[in-house]
């Protein structure tokens, strides 16, 4: 797993001038500080250093060629990354976008690309491992994924995004900043699947009226929720919800297909996130808990960084989830999509853990520097939870690096792993999806975010649950959570309004597929 990144970034051109590089560090485990380009010029090429984390690395940025008539540039870039799939059942892919600067870095906006569909013309995969291109109709990034079935490491060099710069309003003479960035993102394919285990946990959802009976969803058709046999059910606890429906049409039920963020927020993406932002936007976003329960983002704007970048970012309220996946077009995800994710097509098995067994194992003890590369030596363990204060490492109580369990050789049991290969969806932090238990969290119809928020820093998407959380909820357990709540099925605190920030609540964020 990658470290802190060293990155060459802003040269400018101009006039017939040299170009001229500063050095600075980045510490984002996803980013590419790219470069800065005045638009009369057509065609430069400069070579950066990698950035690179959870084994994700964009690099070798620049712009190809400016078409002043057609208002479009070409920004190349190469991309690797470990472990990569696609198979029959489904893949794993990287969610890539721009963000452009006209005012020198004070402000920065989220590009469109200049087509939609797959592999569209004046696109390219460029070379080595063969890629296609992803473009939903909103044009606000593109999906990587392996052109054909195979696993292994990915590296691909030259691969060539079209930006419509004109729609954006960009004037072809204005001197422009830009900025790659990229999120690693799972697949999870149309189908059916259950929810509810059959089990013991809090509020889970059932076949009324036995509660034994899990509840197969085989549609994103509205669902009846109630006490008329066959409905969808689950029991009235304080924070379970409402126990009312029906779930609309409209909901993001899990059925369709949709990509998810493998890993949570780490971080090193979240400091650089803000560091983005305006300075009045970020500091609305600004956790300000370094030092607390693993907590390490520090700084000021515009240089926020993390001392440990891999690691799950702790202390985020809905609001900064919200405007996390606002800002990198993204959404949140619903309970019903958190069970499709964690589960996939199997039949349940009562109370089970996301990788589909009962039997759990605490991590203890850290081996080696918290650099990146620092592994888990607990026999056995794959699960963050139960209030562990560490051995080893930094020692003390909260999150662990993002994706700490897996290994090139690991198993789906051994590595903490969903059905589909999400990583931490039981423990380590609250998975904050949008709840069917609250009348807010219903009308919620899984729009995208479009790269922009509002002037003081908030996502402001319609029908987002808003600031004050209502709407949202938590599942999956947590680090300070006993083993009952990190059940697949566990809706304890389903439908719980928490709007604060707190050492247990990270992120992460979603996107229907195109």
């Amino acid at each position: 797993m990658g470290g802190r990144a060293k990155v060459n970034m802003w040269a400018r051109m101009g006039d017939n001038k040299p170009v001229k590089i500063k050095q600075q560090r980045c510490n984002w485990l996803l980013l590419l500080w790219v470069i800065c380009f005045l638009f009369s010029i057509l065609c430069l090429s400069l070579p950066i250093n990698t950035a690179e984390a959870n084994n994700l690395a964009v690099s070798a940025v620049s712009v190809e060629s400016v078409s002043l008539g057609q208002t479009t540039a070409k920004v190349q870039f190469d991309i690797s990354w470990d472990n990569s799939w696609r198979t029959s059942i489904n893949y794993d892919a990287a969610w890539v976008f721009i963000k452009y600067s006209t005012n020198a870095g004070v402000s920065w906006n989220h590009a469109t690309l200049k087509a939609g569909g797959t592999n569209p013309a004046g696109f390219s995969g460029g070379s080595g491992t063969a890629l296609d291109i992803i473009i939903p109709a909103d044009k606000k990034g593109a999906f990587l994924r392996r052109s054909a079935f195979g696993s292994g490491n990915v590296s691909a060099s030259s691969i060539q995004f079209v930006w419509d710069y004109g729609t954006d309003g960009v004037i072809g003479t204005s001197t422009v900043r830009v900025k790659v960035f990229a999120i690693e993102m799972v697949y999870i394919p149309v189908g059916s699947f259950y929810i509810g285990s059959g089990g013991s946990e809090t509020a889970a959802f059932y076949t009324y009226p036995t509660t034994t009976n899990p509840y197969l969803i085989s549609s994103e058709s509205a669902i009846t929720v109630g006490t008329s046999s066959g409905n969808l059910y689950y029991p009235s606890t304080t924070y379970g919800g409402d126990q009312s429906g029906p779930i609309p049409e409209d909901f993001p039920k899990g059925y369709a297909a949709f990509y998810i963020m493998k890993y949570e927020v780490s971080q090193g993406q979240y400091a650089d996130f803000l560091n983005t932002l305006t300075s009045t936007q970020a500091s609305a976003r600004y956790p300000n808990n370094n030092g607390n329960y693993r907590h390490t983002i520090s700084g000021s704007y515009p240089n926020y960084s993390a001392s440990r970048p891999d690691r799950a970012c702790n202390y985020l309220s809905w609001a900064d989830l919200c405007a996390y996946a606002d800002w990198a077009a993204l959404r949140p995800f619903t309970e019903l999509e958190f069970e499709k994710a964690a589960r996939g097509p199997s039949v349940p098995t009562p109370n089970e853990y996301v990788w589909g067994n009962t039997n759990i194992t605490q991590a203890v003890t850290i081996s080696g520097t918290e650099d990146g590369t620092e592994t888990i030596t607990t026999t056995g363990a794959n699960c963050n939870y139960g209030s562990a204060t560490f051995s080893g490492g930094d020692a003390g109580q909260g999150p662990l690096r993002c994706g700490i369990f897996a290994t090139g050789s690991s198993t789906r049991i051994s590595s903490g792993g969903s059905y589909y290969g999400v990583m931490e969806l039981s423990g380590n932090l609250w998975e904050r999806p949008v709840s069917v238990g609250n009348s807010t969290g219903r009308v919620f119809t899984g729009l995208h975010g479009d790269g922009v928020l509002s002037g003081s820093g908030y996502a402001d998407v319609t029908n987002w649950p808003g600031s004050d959380a209502t709407g949202g909820g938590s599942r999956g357990g947590v680090w300070i959570a006993d083993a009952s709540y990190v059940r697949t099925s566990d809706r304890y605190f389903a439908a719980n309004t928490n709007s604060g920030r707190s050492t247990s609540l990270g992120a992460r964020a979603a996107r229907t597929s195109p």
